[in-house]
């Protein structure tokens, strides 16, 4: 299939990337979308947070107007239901950083979608070939990862399944330049792929910092950002995604690809987790952990 053919787009999860590949598809893509999600009220979350994106990086700075945007929403559809979901050419798939769950998910869009569809996972970190592997179409399965927030981050990394075919990828990286991104390819026998690889050792180090009271992770960030010219510090970051959320979900994924040293989560990020300072949408994280807790130990 050429990119010509890609008529419709589909994404399953509603919540801080799918909303946000969703608004990219209609906005950048001109693509009808439908967006699924579990639920009424996560739908109309996932639709608010469009709506804020729009606001916040087109409508407010001139970019668009708000009939433009009000258009932009017109081309999302929302649904509960799966098979409905399941009926596009290009289906992104954005759940929980769950290996089971995202199974799950690709045996269901599997079994609905046409048989010449293709089926990509928004996933971080997780192994393509082994959510392939759920499939009867591993060759049309393939890692389109983006980065938060959408609308601003440029990358995407195509992430090639063992069984993932030349086609597949072509009109991924080609779907992405559409989009205005610069895809990346890489294998996914590298757990957390390019960027997150790196990013994860830099993370914990921070992390390790913050456990020994070195700095604040204010000025933690700080350093990092001034002193690398990164635009966010990696612990802000990770309040912002819900990242702490994710690595704890993920980690038996992690442990089984990076081995114990590398894989174990952080026991700060598990003692924030089990306390609800998951970082994300609408939730504290550590900043708020170090301010209302780990400073008065």
């Amino acid at each position: 299939m050429s990119l010509k053919a890609v008529k419709k787009v589909s994404i399953i999860g509603s919540g801080l990337m799918g909303a946000q590949i969703a608004e990219i598809m209609a906005r950048v893509g001109g693509y009808p979308v439908v967006m699924w999600d579990m639920n009424e009220e996560l739908l109309a979350k996932g639709f608010e947070a469009i709506a804020s994106s729009l606001k916040r990086f087109f409508v407010d700075k001139g970019k668009m107007s708000q009939e433009e945007a009000e258009q932009v929403m017109y081309r999302i559809k929302g649904t509960t239901e799966m098979a409905e979901a399941a009926n596009a050419d290009f289906i992104v798939e954005a759940v929980l950083e769950n290996m089971n769950i995202k199974q799950k998910v690709f045996r269901q869009l599997d079994e609905a979608a046409p048989a010449n569809a293709y089926l990509a996972s928004n996933t971080s970190c997780l192994n393509i070939t082994d959510l392939g592997g759920a499939t009867s179409r591993p060759d049309k399965v393939i890692g389109m990862h983006f980065f938060n927030p959408v609308a601003v981050m440029r990358l995407v990394e195509v992430v090639r399944g063992t069984l993932s075919s030349d086609e597949t990828t072509q009109l991924t990286c080609d779907l992405a330049r559409k989009l205005g991104k610069e895809p990346i390819v890489c294998r996914d026998f590298s757990y957390g792929f390019l960027a997150n690889r790196a990013y994860r050792a830099m993370r914990n180090e921070a992390l390790q910092m913050v456990w020994e009271r070195v700095a604040t992770p204010q000025d933690i960030d700080k350093a990092l950002k001034l002193g690398y010219n990164l635009p966010k510090g990696p612990l802000e970051l990770t309040d912002m995604t819900g990242g702490w959320g994710i690595a704890v979900a993920s980690e038996a994924d992690s442990v089984r690809e990076l081995g114990p040293e590398k894989g174990y989560v952080h026991p700060l990020i598990r003692m924030m987790v089990r306390a609800g300072y998951t970082g994300g949408r609408d939730k504290k994280g550590i900043y708020a952990f170090w301010n209302e807790i780990l400073s008065k130990w």
